[in-house]
Order: C-alpha cells, then structure tokens, then sequence
C-alpha cells in the first residue's frame, strides 16, 4: 500500500515537473479581513466562471496562478460582493493590496497598465452611479421637477460617456481597458449602447478593428464583431422609410394615430385611449437612463392612474427579447416599434433623442412636448 502511495506521488510530481503552461499570476494582501474568503473569477461572455479561492490568514496575503490567456481576459478578485475588477493578455504578475473596508475603491493595483486604467473607469462609474441616485433621491423627495431630472441625468451620462470616449476608448482603442469602458453598467444597463446608438455603435467598431487586428480568433473578437455589424444595421437610415412631418404640424394636427403590438401580439392603438389623459413615450430600454426615465412613470402612474392617466411606452429597441424582458412587469401599454429609431413613426413625431414624451388630453389632443413641460407631475394634473 505504501509502494501505491509513493508511486501516485511521483506521477503527480513528474507530471507538475512536465507542465511548462506558460502562466499568470495574480497575488497581493487584503487587510483586515482574516478567515475571509478570496475568490478568484473569470469575467467571462458567458458570464462569471469561478476559477479558485482562498480563506484568508492573518496577513490576509494570497497568490493566484493559472495559464495564461489566448487573448486579452478579465477576471475579478471577490470578497463577499465586493469585486475588483482586472485584465490580463500575457504572463504578467499583477500585485493587489485592498482593504477589507474599501475593498472595492481603496486597492493599489500594480504591474498592469491595464488593471490601472480598469480602476478608473470603475472609480468613475461608481461616481456616476452616485450622482444619478442622489438626482433620483431628490425627485422623489420633490427638491427637484421630474423635468430638471430628466435633464440633469441626460447631462451626467452624456458627460460621461464624452469623457470616457474622448480619453479611454479612442485614446487607446487596443487596449484592453476601452473593451472594458464598453461594456459599463449605470442602474443595470450597458452606458453604451451598441444595438441602438449611432455613436455609440462607433465606440464599439474603433475597439473591434483594433482588437480584431491582434486577435483575429478570438472570442471576444468575434462577439464584438457581430455586435458592430447589428449595430450597424440597426441605425443605418431607413430611407424609404422615413416621412417629412416637421414637429409644428405634428401639434397643429393633434394626434397621430400609432398601431403597434404589445407583448402578447394585441394591437394596440393610441387613439383608443381617446378619455384618458396619456403621457406618450418613446423610449429605449437598453439605454443607460431607461431605469431611472421609468422610475419617474412609475411613480407618476402610481399616483394618478386611478384618476385617469394611462402611459402610452413605445419601445424603439433593436432587441426585441431584451424589450419582453424589460417591459414585462411593467403596468401600462407596452408596444415596440420593429423599425426602431428610423421608423416612420419617430419621423412623424420628430424624435431627436431618447426618451421623448409627449402630453395628450382626454380629448385625444397632442396637449404638449416634453422639453417644453416645466413641471410635468402638474401638466398632468392639470389635464386630469
């Protein structure tokens, strides 16, 4: 039994000997956080894959290896829900020191340019974050109109996405960290859209030509490929679809009819709700600002449904699974327009941008745009 032993114990050690995998290794301290669990995971397209973990001692040190990438990868250091998010592309030695408390915003990452610059976006987004909760606390806590929120918050992500794009992603378009930038979250959802967005589409194509060039089989590269060309398809102008209906005739003739379907295949028809007072949406629910824009429906058809008012959403996404997703829990009419932003319908009604609402009376009469409400809770009220 004993001869057993010390033969499957050198196989194991010649085998350990032969294995020359070229490999990564990722090491550091987390203070503060003995008897912890470390966990060591890959961001992969499929989702998150865990490769290995470690209890944390006293001097809270640990060391990860495994073989290197094929290409550019990203991975996370977890402790409980608190991630630091890196990328590697060789056989680096990246070095992590975080404190348990600040785990996710107070590390030092060294030895990876990448892993820097993966910091600072997420740095900034977490200060996005920030400012668009505060924004929403102070709605609801009416120090500020629904109108100056929906203006406010169009300003911070543009603001931001001008930034990122101008000094991560086509400042270095190669480099692992704008993949990165892409593929942010505000409130759950992509800051750039790549199915629906002109510019943004952009942002996605500098990226995959650069990444493409370099890593031509790659996963990464291809999934970022096909993304670009639906992107593509999806905003290129519609010619034969598009109408001349300037706005000044769209409030002289009322309103215009819209017959779409909703989720479960029913038509149906804006002028139906001819006896109710409609806010008209046009929206895109892939887009950064979705979740907080139907926040504020929320709360308004919360409060005046039962006195009349119905929401009219029209979804101009690409995707359609991911508009049945979204709008499934949603109370009011939810229909999607399958030309999405170069419909007819976004010509006759001149959307120049997303979300768009307008105003309609009882009397089935366009009553007033969105950029020109001040305070929509009481046009609303007003109507009813």
């Amino acid at each position: 039994m004993m001869k057993k032993v010390f033969c499957v114990a050198m196989a194991a050690l010649a085998l350990s000997a032969c294995d020359t995998t070229p490999k990564f290794r990722v090491e550091g301290e987390v203070t503060g956080a003995e008897g912890k669990m470390l966990y060591f995971e890959a961001s992969a397209l499929e989702g998150i894959v865990a490769l290995d973990s470690v209890k944390l001692g006293g001097s809270g040190s640990f060391a990860f290896k495994l073989p290197q990438p094929e290409s550019p990868e990203f991975y996370r250091l977890r402790v409980e829900d608190k991630v630091i998010n890196l990328s590697i592309d060789s056989t680096e030695s990246v070095h992590v020191t975080a404190p348990y408390s600040g785990f996710a915003t107070n590390y030092i990452v060294e030895g990876s340019t990448n892993c820097q610059k993966i910091k600072e976006l997420s740095l900034k987004q977490a200060t996005l974050q920030a400012r668009v909760n505060a924004l929403a606390a102070d709605m609801r806590a009416n120090k500020i109109t629904p109108s100056v929120f929906e203006e406010s918050l169009t300003e911070v992500v543009k603001n931001y996405k001008d930034e990122v794009k101008t000094n991560y992603i086509f400042a270095a378009p190669n480099a692992a960290y704008s993949y990165f930038a892409l593929f942010q979250r505000l409130n759950d959802y992509l800051i750039f859209d790549p199915l629906n967005s002109k510019d943004d589409v952009k942002c996605f194509a500098a990226v995959a030509t650069s990444i493409n060039n370099s890593y031509p089989h790659a996963d990464r590269s291809k999934h970022l490929y096909n993304l670009v060309i639906k992107g593509m398809k999806n905003t290129r102008p519609r010619k034969e679809q598009t109408v001349e209906f300037p706005a000044e005739k769209v409030q002289e003739a009322g309103v215009i009819d819209i017959q779409l379907r909703d989720m479960k295949g029913n038509l149906q028809k804006l002028t139906a709700q001819k006896g109710k007072v409609v806010i008209l949406d046009f929206t895109i629910y892939q887009s950064a600002v979705s979740a907080t824009h139907n926040y504020l429906l929320r709360d308004l058809y919360d409060k005046y449904a039962g006195q009349g008012l119905e929401i009219f959403q029209v979804s101009l996404d690409a995707d359609e699974h991911f508009w049945k997703t979204t709008a499934d829990n949603l109370p009011w009419i939810c229909v999607r327009d399958p030309q999405g932003i170069y419909s007819s319908l976004t010509a006759a009604y001149n959307i120049q941008a997303v979300p768009t609402l307008f105003l309609i009376s009882r009397k089935n009469e366009l009553n007033a745009r969105g950029e020109n409400i001040k305070d929509l809770e009481a046009a609303i009220k007003a109507l009813l």
